[in-house]
């Protein structure tokens, strides 16, 4: 079972790593697009602990963690990771205050379908994508009813999917213009959702 507290900590943690990681982020998309995403992530990922340490039940939670980083950031960084938080509440029955492995499994499809409701960025377009949704699609193949075994399913196909991206041509975002001088770098969303899936899995 994942706890209310047991899934702040997850946060706490992702957010921890995120934040170390901005620079390193950056420098990614630098190669391909502005070169603000380790900044962008970084906050947005921050203001989602401040809502997530309010706590409340998981429904409530998660929905607060979501509005919140929209109502308090801009950017598409911020509307994703809100669609995330928002999607997976969506996921959850009211008053929740323990997670089953079936539940998991249930909150990230759910998260992940709402994230679908705003980018058509898929695996292979060299986006965050190429991380969540391999991550989303091993959390649901999962039978086991550990938890952390879970996640750390989703986790490994999250790294996974995130170093697929250097051998791929950019298909969204500002980094198409640069065609094939896209093939060789990571995508930087990728690595930063990855990290947030790894942090997620390893905080348990």
């Amino acid at each position: 079972m994942i706890t209310v507290e047991d899934f702040q900590k997850m946060v706490a943690l992702a957010t921890k790593t995120v934040t170390e990681r901005a620079d390193e982020f950056s420098r990614l998309d630098a190669a391909l697009g502005d070169g603000d995403h380790g900044e962008a992530i970084s906050t947005a990922m921050n203001v989602v602990s401040k809502e997530a340490m309010k706590g409340g039940d998981f429904k409530n939670m998660l929905n607060n963690m979501g509005f919140g980083v929209m109502l308090e950031t801009s950017g598409s960084t911020s509307t994703l990771l809100g669609a995330l938080f928002m999607g997976m509440s969506d996921g959850v029955p009211a008053n929740t205050e323990e997670l089953t492995a079936d539940d998991v499994r249930t909150m990230f499809q759910s998260g992940l379908k709402n994230i679908q409701m705003n980018t058509n960025a898929q695996v292979g377009d060299k986006t965050m994508m190429d991380a969540v949704i391999p991550a989303v699609e091993a959390i649901k193949s999962s039978t086991s009813d550990d938890c952390k075994v879970v996640l750390q399913a989703g986790a490994e196909a999250a790294l996974k999917g995130a170093e697929s991206t250097i051998g791929m041509r950019a298909n969204f975002g500002r980094a198409r213009n640069l065609g094939d001088k896209t093939i060789g770098h990571p995508d930087a969303g990728a690595t930063s959702w990855a990290s947030i899936f790894d942090s997620f899995a390893k905080a348990l």
